[in-house]
């Protein structure tokens, strides 16, 4: 089996900082927003670049989608910038009608999602953003898993005619991904082929669910490992065929159970290839504060509890 590994740890919402300054430089179109959180969404290369294209809003959240979605009448690429909670639950009624509704080319770029988000605590850490704005017609979902995707997300995003809602984070977490990576929309990663168990992870999860394959390798399990960073639309053609090789699956993710990538993947299996499935999610539940490793040990966000839930669906079948 491949064996994965890293150079170093760094924050994806640094990848997004990157990206957003190699937009900068290339498409004259593409402008930034901002509300009030600059330097946690590492968006001061582009503010201090290109300051007539960055737009300092406050902590005026709603106020920033409306600005976002008239500017793309004009013809810019507005990327709006704040925490994730910020970004979806604060403000979801202009998502819904100045945005998605209009099929406006407002990129929702969100920092510090989920538990790992940290000592903030619970009203911060929103675990519900997936599921609300993958319900919204049209909207395109990601979340990244590491510092070099998130950048090729970035600059990929830009690309796409529609509404993009790209989810990362704030911890710093292994950058194991190729540099200069191609990001496709929609098309899942094989990472590594198996033919027990499919482990499809998204965003902090992917690192966790190669941790768990390896740990199950040992014991004599060989997991399939998926990158799923486009949550919408989702790689149907590779989860179905990906399930029907292994005959049991376990879908990681850092977001509630209800709502996320593993309901996205029951749904698709349910009607094409019935299979067993196992949750790695948190369960119904807000988070609290606590480092982020504290945190996702608490709720079974890591590769122990990756490889758990394998062992569970293994045993089902």
């Amino acid at each position: 089996m491949k064996k994965y590994t890293y150079t170093d740890k760094i924050d994806t919402r640094s990848g997004f900082g990157a990206g957003l300054e190699e937009l900068g430089k290339t498409n004259p179109n593409v402008v930034a927003l901002c509300a009030d959180l600059t330097g946690s969404l590492k968006m001061d290369a582009f503010k201090n670049n290109h300051p007539e294209r960055f737009f300092q809003v406050g902590i005026a959240e709603a106020n920033m989608m409306g600005m976002a979605a008239g500017m793309t009448i004009g013809g810019k690429i507005p990327f709006t910038g704040t925490f994730a909670n910020f970004s979806t639950g604060r403000v979801y009624d202009q998502i819904r009608q100045s945005i998605a509704y209009s099929h406006k080319n407002v990129k929702i770029c969100a920092s510090h999602a989920g538990v790992t988000l940290g000592e903030d605590g619970a009203t911060h850490q929103i675990l519900e953003d997936i599921g609300l704005m993958k319900m919204l017609p049209g909207m395109t979902v990601i979340n990244t898993c590491d510092f070099n995707q998130t950048k090729a997300a970035t600059i990929a995003i830009a690309k796409h005619n529609g509404p993009v809602y790209l989810r990362f984070g704030r911890p710093k977490v292994p950058n194991f991904t190729p540099e200069n990576q191609s990001f496709e929309i929609g098309k899942g990663i094989l990472l590594q082929e198996g033919t027990d168990v499919s482990l499809f992870a998204t965003g902090h999860l992917v690192w966790e669910a190669l941790e768990a394959a390896q740990t199950l390798a040992e014991s004599g399990i060989s997991a399939e490992v998926i990158n799923i960073h486009t949550i919408k639309p989702l790689d149907e053609e590779l989860v179905v065929s990906s399930a029907q090789k292994t005959g049991a699956v376990v879908s990681c993710e850092e977001h509630n159970f209800l709502g996320g990538l593993g309901e996205s993947i029951a749904r698709t299996l349910s009607q094409h290839a019935p299979t067993l499935q196992e949750f790695v999610a948190t369960q119904d539940t807000f988070g609290e504060s606590g480092t982020p490793a504290q945190l996702m040990d608490k709720y079974g966000l890591n590769a122990e509890a990756i490889v758990q839930a394998a062992m569970r669906a293994v045993a089902r079948k």
